[in-house]
């Protein structure tokens, strides 16, 4: 179990992994309960895009992928929002598009120093130090944002035209939140790949709302789970020799079918125990006749 930790780019990439990982749970439950989950893969496609833009116009990497990030998702909101283009529909045109302009790019040029195969799949092994502070700062702010906007957030998810209705700026917390969902995507690129990043904003906060009712915990655990998902998935990475990002939504999967079955269990001992207490009370029912 401690071998891994002899090498200092896996102790690097343990602390990367369980903070993105804690990062996706943190914003996938606001993602999963907009029922946005489909925006997240396909933002995703979208800053591929503009990575590969922000290479070969030598703008810094994660402020051209997060502008570009930002862009689609604002660009996303505003198409959904009207009654003739629906959301998915919306979603599929700017983020393919935004997909296929940076494949265009990137065979014109053939010179994008990113590995593709690390941008689709995940490297942990290219994590530099850029890449740690950037992640550690991304999450700081994130931590910050919802707790400072935790109510407004709550209440643009739950009911947004209300929330409209009784003053809360609904138009700003979008575009932070998209602002906030583009820029963990990015972070992310590196640990969990293009391809992955969807899985692991999602998972998380489903498995969690399998555990409870409650929406702090549900947030508290999906952070959690999120975290021990990144951490785990790592070491899987390791032992068995597979892309980071795959490993941790494959552990990430089978947190979800343990919390799945765990549920579906306790479901049928409290079925049994109503079904054995109304039994009782029937069989007293008829005594007393």
């Amino acid at each position: 179990m401690f071998t891994p930790l002899e090498y200092e780019f896996f102790v690097r990439g343990l602390i990367v992994a369980t903070l993105v990982g804690g990062l996706c749970g943190l914003i996938g439950v606001y993602v999963v309960l907009r029922q946005m989950s489909y925006i997240g893969h396909g933002l995703a496609h979208a800053i591929f895009g503009g990575a590969v833009t922000s290479y070969v116009l030598s703008i810094n990497f994660f402020l051209g992928a997060s502008l570009w990030g930002f862009v689609s998702a604002m660009l996303i909101n505003i198409a959904s929002r009207r009654r003739s283009i629906s959301a998915d529909a919306a979603i599929g045109i700017v983020t393919t598009s935004s997909f296929a302009l940076g494949i265009a790019l990137i065979s014109k040029f053939r010179n994008f120093t990113r590995s593709f195969d690390a941008a689709l799949f995940g490297n942990i092994l290219g994590i530099t130090q850029t890449d740690v502070l950037a992640i550690v700062a991304v999450t700081a702010i994130a931590a910050v944002a919802v707790f400072v906007g935790y109510k407004y957030l709550l209440f643009t998810t739950f009911d947004y035209e209300v929330a409209g209705f009784y003053g809360v700026p609904t138009g700003w917390i979008d575009a932070g939140f998209a602002l906030l969902l583009a820029a963990v995507i990015v972070v992310s690129l590196q640990v969990l790949g293009v391809t992955m990043i969807a899985a692991a904003i999602v998972i998380p906060p489903v498995a969690a709302r399998l555990l409870t009712n409650d929406f702090t915990k549900m947030l508290l655990l999906s952070v959690v789970i999120g975290a021990f998902c990144g951490l785990g998935g790592l070491y899987m990475s390791f032992y068995i020799d597979v892309s980071s990002g795959a490993s941790v939504v494959l552990f990430s999967a089978l947190v979800f079918l343990i919390a799945l079955g765990y549920t579906s269990l306790l479901n049928r001992i409290n079925s049994s125990k109503w079904k054995s207490g109304a039994s009782n009370l029937g069989g007293e029912a008829e005594s007393l006749r």
